[in-house]
């Protein structure tokens, strides 16, 4: 390699870096230049003010929409991963089968499906928010036991060997031995898929079950002010799934710290 090349690739990464600065400017400046300044200008934000308290009844529903799915998700997600391990093959195949049905189909028709088709079907009519609630926990549980089952795989055999050896009963080995250091593997993967679905509850609004989306659109659409609304709403879901999101290093460091590492 000769000496010119040599420099070039010494350089490469601040030709990068210099060129990725200047792509930025110029998609700021371009932003800046088709912005619509009057409309602006005329944005008031203060009226978010007499709905704070409907505001604040909306994150509440959707943070209790994710507590749901979270908890709920890892339980049957592990259950469901548990299955998949056993010896016994209908069970296996039932926990395969209910992970592939609810992770290839959207949350969308599955949230449609079970509160108008469900109760066709079964004669059992439920409320908006309860369907909203089956709907999420049930894709969530399969979600979180694909992770779980990921997380028991990555479990070291000796783990397994160990116990074995032990003599150790199938129940404490499992409680004990296999899902402790599978947890800890599963922690920034459960961490991200509570803030998808923070993000996804969203998607109730087609049932009005009264979480963050529905009430910012029922503001929008009584005071005629969709920017400003939504554009808090975009906010308060960033703001909060920020903070999820970074409870994965408070989890990890607390672990570590009882783990004396």
């Amino acid at each position: 390699m000769g000496l010119f090349d040599e420099l070039i690739e010494a350089s490469g990464g601040r030709y990068i870096r210099a060129g990725l600065t200047m792509l930025l400017v110029g998609a700021v400046v371009l932003g800046l230049l088709s912005v619509n300044w009057p409309i602006v200008k005329g944005l008031d934000f203060a009226v978010l003010w007499q709905f704070r308290w409907a505001l604040l009844q909306g994150l509440v529903m959707t943070l209790l929409l994710t507590a749901a799915a979270a908890a709920c998700g890892i339980f049957f997600g592990t259950l469901l991963a548990i299955l998949t391990q056993v010896p016994f093959a209908p069970a296996r195949w039932f926990a395969i089968g209910y992970v592939e049905l609810f992770r290839n189909t959207p949350i969308l028709v599955q949230v449609l499906w079970i509160h108008f088709a469900l109760p066709l079907v079964s004669g059992v009519n439920t409320s908006a928010v309860v369907s909203g609630v089956i709907a999420i926990v049930l894709q969530a549980s399969a979600y979180f036991g694909e992770i779980v089952r990921s997380g028991i795989r990555a479990v070291p055999p000796g783990y397994w060997e160990a116990s074995d050896a032990l003599g150790i009963p199938r129940t404490t080995r499992w409680r004990r031995v296999v899902l402790p250091p599978a947890f800890r593997i599963m922690i920034p993967p459960f961490v991200n898929m509570t803030i998808s679905f923070f993000k996804a509850s969203a998607i109730l609004t087609v049932l009005q079950v009264g979480e963050l989306m529905t009430v910012s659109t029922r503001i929008a659409n009584a005071v005629f002010k969709p920017i400003e609304i939504l554009t808090v709403a975009a906010l308060i879901y960033f703001v909060f799934g920020y903070a999820i999101s970074q409870s994965t290093h408070w989890l990890e460091r607390s672990l570590a710290k009882r783990e004396g590492r």
